[in-house]
């Protein structure tokens, strides 16, 4: 750059710090304006385990998540704090031919119903980068700040107020995008999780296709995160007693070594899901748009972010 862009992201979830880093690390200059704590946001309640859930593919999509996969990957070999490769199975109630994504992990491999589970088909297993989203969006904070970024504590009433402190400014405003972006596609998707504490497990399981919902057994490291829910529209955040009762009775009969495991609490949070995918592109020549990952937010997050980089760039020029 000629000179130095100054870029308000506005936003502080996985999208938000990490578009904030990548254009930190271009050399930009960085304002984050949140309403919350930059570890408080929905983000934080996520599963965090490298899988794009309920996201069609394309080739777009597709170079997201595989830059995603190797930002995670490499970060979980130098030791950044959360972060692990973790071993996946995802479990088939019926055949089916191996997903737009198979090509992304490098061991990815089907496996035959003579090899799964009692009921089911099939299976896919894989190895993949997993967060611990607490202490990893720590990270991304702490590192935002030390090189030079300013969090600015406070709620806009619309985008074009963030030009008062950048010329530039990337919305990563997830749900809240509905009306700051006037996007009727957007929609919560609520998503219900239960901690336990964690028996030994070390590798992941998911059924997409239960019958009662979808069924995730997450290990991380000091606890397990079993799922869940996926309600699209639902916009209540409060935890359900009898939900909570069923995801455990469902994972413990999917994964018997849960039986026993004490409960460490329940959480409910609303994924900012979208009609037709992910929005990042530009509008005008002053805002960048990057949100409605829905469940997929840290599977697509550095890939949009590298994205969200080049086309603010080009805004500042």
């Amino acid at each position: 750059m000629d000179r130095m862009t100054k870029v308000i992201v506005v936003g502080s979830g996985i999208s938000g710090l990490t578009s904030a880093l990548r254009l930190q690390q271009a050399g930009a200059s960085v304002t984050v304006a949140t309403a919350d704590n930059l570890t408080d946001t929905v983000s934080a309640l996520a599963a965090a385990v490298w899988y794009p859930t309920h996201t069609a593919g394309n080739p777009r999509v597709a170079d997201w998540a595989r830059r995603t996969f190797d930002e995670f990957m490499k970060q979980a070999e130098i030791g950044v704090p959360g972060v692990a490769q973790r071993p996946t199975r995802m479990l088939l109630r019926e055949p089916a031919p191996k997903p737009w994504w198979a090509e992304i992990p490098h061991d990815f491999r089907y496996a035959p119903s003579g090899e799964v589970p009692a009921g089911y088909a099939a299976e896919w297993r894989f190895t993949v980068p997993s967060a611990e989203m607490v202490p990893y969006l720590g990270w991304l904070s702490d590192r935002f700040i030390a090189a030079g970024g300013v969090v600015l504590r406070r709620r806009l009433s619309s985008l074009l107020d963030a030009t008062a402190y950048a010329p530039v400014v990337v919305n990563t405003t997830g749900l809240a995008a509905g009306v700051l972006a006037d996007d009727p596609a957007v929609h919560p998707a609520r998503g219900q999780v239960v901690l336990v504490t964690n028996p030994g497990l070390t590798v992941s399981v998911r059924d997409e296709d239960h019958p009662d919902g979808m069924l995730y057994v997450h290990p991380r490291s000091g606890d397990v995160v079993l799922g869940g829910t996926f309600e699209p529209d639902c916009h209540d955040p409060v935890p359900a007693e009898a939900t909570a009762r069923a995801i455990v009775e469902r994972c413990i009969r999917l994964v018997p070594e849960l039986r026993g495991a004490r409960v460490l609490g329940q959480f409910a949070g609303l994924r900012p899901a979208r009609h037709g995918g992910a929005r990042v592109e530009a509008e005008d020549g002053w805002l960048v748009h990057n949100y409605g990952h829905g469940g997929a937010g840290m599977t697509l997050s550095w890939g949009c972010a590298d994205e969200v980089t080049r086309l603010a760039l080009a805004r500042g020029r």
